[in-house]
């Protein structure tokens, strides 16, 4: 304190001095000569607190300075995955739009729109009177050409005995061979006939093709629909499984396509639109056969079992698919982590409480971590916040959780996490 002190007393007695002076001789100078004098006293004042400020500064410069607080992490040794980020929508596994294949009026529709069904189940029944009909009238002709058929075997068989005896000409027993050859032709008609008919009765009865959910019905019962229509009467959409068609950046694609062709199996998550909440896990089943030349991007094609209904058919989603997994990786956070002209840095806090700008090589970056493939080392401790006011070889106070200086350099690594005790 007395050495601070002294040069204040200097400039205290300065000014008295030239304040005197000036009051001394007041009286003999005129009024500017006065205003002159007022300035030089408030100079005087000016130059005995720089003084002192002078000295003060000197004194802290002599015992070091302050500590800047900062927070630090450790490096540690871990595991840390490869995410390849994209854009996507869910699709349905299958689409199907159904038409009708005849033309009638639609008796009824048993199933609910929205409803999940099944295989088989029954959706729709047209009126199938004019076809079943049509299958009657074949169906007696095929059985009236069939008997036909069965007679003129019979008369051919009896001309075969009576040839051999010479009873009648062989060219009658021709002509009967021709008759029945007609009437099995006929015959043959007739089936054909049945079975188109057949085949119209069942179409008048529309079935789900697939397993899924039935959209909104685009008919009401009683209309008149017709296999020409252009709408579909339902959409069914297979949403268990289902798919999401995502992209890629065409870099990204060697990595993907040699874990396909080694038959590795590669997740994929995905997420809302905001990435706050991961919807579903799947797999990858594969990468389309060309690249957009406009975007430079590629098309693939994950699967979602889908249970819990969580995606629907061109819903937006983001899709982060899990490429690899680097093994005993040095980690750290990734706030750590300043750019420079010099590239990716660190501040190091040593063990005598400075800190020291490391050049590093950044690895992997996931979230808040990053690997570090050269610069640093595990057990390394690191600036993680503060970082702005520091310089190779600034003296730190690493603080704890709480706000506290837990001290600085390898007494703050063994402090980490931990709470200062009270003093």
């Amino acid at each position: 304190m007395q050495t601070s002190e002294k040069p204040m007393k200097s400039g205290e007695q300065t000014a008295k001095e030239i304040i005197n002076e000036i009051l001394n001789r007041q009286k003999q100078r005129p009024r500017w000569q006065l205003y002159t004098a007022g300035c030089a006293v408030v100079l005087a004042v000016v130059w005995g607190i720089h003084q002192h400020a002078a000295a003060l500064a000197a004194s802290k410069a002599k015992k070091g300075g302050p500590a800047v607080p900062v927070a630090a992490a450790v490096a540690v040794k871990g595991d840390i995955p490869v995410f390849l980020d994209g854009l996507g929508s869910a699709a349905a596994y299958y689409t199907v739009n159904l038409h009708s294949r005849v033309d009638g009026q639609l008796m009824s529709v048993p199933v609910k729109e929205g409803q999940y069904v099944k295989e088989g189940d029954l959706l729709a029944q047209i009126d199938p009177r004019p076809y079943q009909a049509q299958l009657d009238s074949a169906s007696g002709q095929f059985a009236k050409d069939s008997a036909l058929l069965a007679n003129a075997k019979l008369d051919l068989e009896r001309y075969k005995t009576l040839v051999e005896e010479k009873a009648v000409p062989k060219q009658q027993y021709d002509t009967q061979g021709a008759l029945v050859s007609q009437y099995e032709g006929a015959v043959k008609t007739d089936q054909g006939t049945v079975e188109a008919a057949k085949l119209q009765v069942t179409y008048a009865r529309i079935t789900s093709p697939i397993s899924g959910r039935i959209g909104l019905r685009q008919v009401d019962p009683g209309n008149i629909v017709h296999a020409s229509d252009a709408n579909a009467m339902f959409v069914i959409t297979q949403l268990h499984p289902i798919s999401v068609i995502f992209t890629l950046p065409e870099d990204n694609l060697p990595a993907v396509m040699q874990k396909l062709r080694a038959g590795g199996k590669l997740a994929v998550d995905a997420y809302n639109r905001d990435k706050t909440q991961k919807l579903a896990t799947g797999s990858l089943v594969t990468v389309d056969n060309e690249i957009d030349p406009n975007s430079g991007t590629a098309k693939l094609k994950a699967v979602f079992a889908n249970e819990d209904d969580a995606l629907f058919p061109n819903q937006f989603v983001n899709v982060r698919m899990l490429l690899d997994t680097k093994r005993d990786q040095v980690i750290i956070p990734s706030v750590a982590i300043q750019k420079g002209v010099q590239g990716a840095y660190v501040y190091a806090v040593k063990k005598d409480g400075t800190v020291d700008l490391r050049l590093v090589k950044v690895g992997v970056v996931e979230g808040e971590s990053t690997s570090i493939d050269s610069g640093l080392a595990a057990g390394d401790s690191v600036v993680t916040d503060g970082a702005d006011k520091l310089q190779p070889g600034s003296a730190v106070a690493v603080q704890t959780p709480g706000g506290a200086a837990t001290g600085s350099g390898s007494e703050a690594a063994k402090q980490k996490g931990k709470r200062s005790k009270p003093s």
